[in-house]
């Protein structure tokens, strides 16, 4: 090496070379840095193996830094810097037990951009860190690779699970790709998978299964999964293939939908679960936001909306399409009316239809179907037979607040029994509720509940953030049934749909199919 280094007392070793026990320890760990030029430098590419991909930093500002975690404490004995052309004139290497509090290792006075191996490292951390203090360029720091070597501690868990095998490409459309594996082994337990899109991380899934959305038509794209236990140990890579995605016009979307959203707490509380469901609704960027009723609790009023929902879910307003849960109802739905505005009412009822690319949205108000007189039809039903005989869209989707199959607390409910079977009559592909404080997906469905492919697909999402409910049995046609806070995540195509549950922390908890429209 060329620079020069200095290596602080504590650090300095007998050897300048890697002991003959060294592993490379950083290879697919999880990264944190200080910035990132762009999306397409993302920190998880200094440790992807990969010499043809880099992290970078933001562009002419000091200081920066890229942190790895090794998963567990180990001794290092070497750590290798594979520069680009934006490197480093002088930077130090750190470690830390806490990835808070960090100790110097090595510091590099006199860097010239070349392969830096700085061995000779007697240091101990799960935590390593690289610093940026002076750049050697106008631009940032950017380099190949960053590997650390040494040793792990002898206790703890070091043993990584088995790579996935059976790793397939299902159903593609031209926006998505629904992937499967087969379950790998731990001596502890997986517990995840991370699926990588062109040797980069884009996700972890909890589920041998994920479905990847928000892709460019026509188009190949290479994948591999790894798995992952909780020690932070990970399996090689699976073998790699390539997908390619249909031909189509390209248009879809993302969509984010909860009921049962904002109890009387703000971020103050640590037990406040909406404003963490705010949060992935944020992350996602969706191009509208729904809502299946129980806004806010608990006989919500302006002040209620005002001081608790609109904290948090209050930021997607302008893109918010609602209805009222029973809760709205108890006070008149005077709060929800006042708080949501024309939002609520559009066309001068709390039942309207919306367009969205090629899917036609229905939101209905299912409080009129507990207390109406069941010998004359209601006014929404009418008004529903019409909005479905005039739709001109290829894809249907539906909300309202109670749910008419459901395993949780609540139950099925038949007071939507007319609004289900109207649904599946005309073809539905979606249908939305709230109500039980869970979540369910089920396979698609006919107007009897058994399962049947021309049904719609019923979820329950009322997992926004109000108190959750004990699950009762499942239904034979129940695909997931979860009691656990997150948001759907909804990706729209010309022609298909496909779900995910988000949970709270931004893990993907359920994958549905890619399912194709009916119409």
């Amino acid at each position: 090496m060329i620079a020069a280094v200095v290596l602080l007392p504590s650090a300095i070793a007998a050897a300048a070379t890697p002991q003959a026990a060294d592993v490379l320890l950083s290879q697919g760990k999880p990264v944190a840095t200080s910035t990132v030029e762009s999306s397409s430098y993302a920190g998880a590419k200094a440790v992807d193996g990969s010499t043809t991909t880099r992290w970078a930093s933001a562009e002419g500002a000091d200081p920066q830094w890229l942190r790895i975690d090794l998963g567990q404490a180990a001794t290092i004995h070497r750590v290798l810097l594979n520069w680009e052309a934006a490197y480093a004139k002088k930077y130090r290497i750190e470690v830390s037990d806490d990835g808070t509090s960090f100790t110097t290792a090595a510091t590099v006075d006199t860097g010239d951009g070349k392969l830096d191996d700085l061995g000779g490292l007697n240091a101990h951390g799960r935590y390593v860190r690289f610093v940026g203090v002076t750049r050697g360029t106008g631009y940032g720091y950017s380099f190949w690779e960053m590997q650390v070597f040494g040793t792990t501690d002898s206790s703890g868990d070091t043993q990584a699970p088995t790579t996935p095998t059976g790793f397939a490409a299902g159903t593609t459309t031209a926006t998505s790709v629904a992937l499967t594996w087969n379950a790998a082994t731990d001596n502890v337990g997986v517990a995840g998978y991370d699926i990588l899109r062109n040797g980069t991380a884009v996700t972890t899934s909890t589920a041998p299964s994920y479905t990847d959305t928000g892709l460019a038509p026509d188009t190949a794209y290479t994948y591999a999964v790894r798995a992952r236990d909780a020690a932070g140990n990970t399996s090689p890579a699976s073998t790699p293939i390539t997908v390619k995605t249909k031909a189509g016009s390209g248009t879809s979307f993302v969509l984010a939908a909860a009921g049962d959203i904002a109890e009387q707490c703000t971020a103050s509380s640590s037990g406040c679960v909406h404003p963490k469901t705010a949060k992935l609704v944020e992350n996602m960027a969706p191009a509208g936001v729904i809502t299946m009723g129980d806004n806010q609790y608990d006989e919500p009023t302006l002040a209620d909306f005002k001081n608790y929902y609109d904290k948090t879910w209050g930021k997607f307003k302008s893109i918010t399409h609602p209805i009222p849960g029973n809760h709205e109802s108890y006070s008149g739905f005077t709060g929800y009316d006042q708080y949501f505005g024309a939002i609520a009412k559009p066309h001068g009822q709390r039942y309207y239809s919306w367009e969205m690319g090629n899917w036609h949205f229905i939101a209905l108000d299912s409080n009129d179907f507990v207390t109406h007189d069941e010998f004359a039809e209601p006014p929404q039903v009418t008004w529903l037979k019409q909005d479905l005989a005039d739709n001109t869209k290829g894809c249907v989707a539906a909300y309202y607040h109670h749910p008419r199959w459901s395993s949780g607390d609540h139950g099925d409910n038949t007071d939507s029994t007319e609004l289900w079977n109207l649904l599946t009559a005309n073809k539905a592909d979606l249908v939305l509720n709230g109500h039980d404080h869970d979540y369910e997906r089920f396979v698609p469905q006919n107007a009897d509940g058994k399962a049947d492919a021309s049904g719609p697909v019923e979820i329950v999402g009322g997992s926004g953030g109000a108190g959750l409910y004990d699950l009762k049995s499942a239904h034979p046609t129940t695909a997931k049934l979860l009691k656990t806070f997150g948001v759907l995540k909804l990706s729209m195509t010309d022609t298909s749909f496909q779900t995910q549950f988000i949970g709270v922390d931004g893990k993907v908890l359920d994958s549905s199919p890619t399912y194709t429209c009916h119409q």
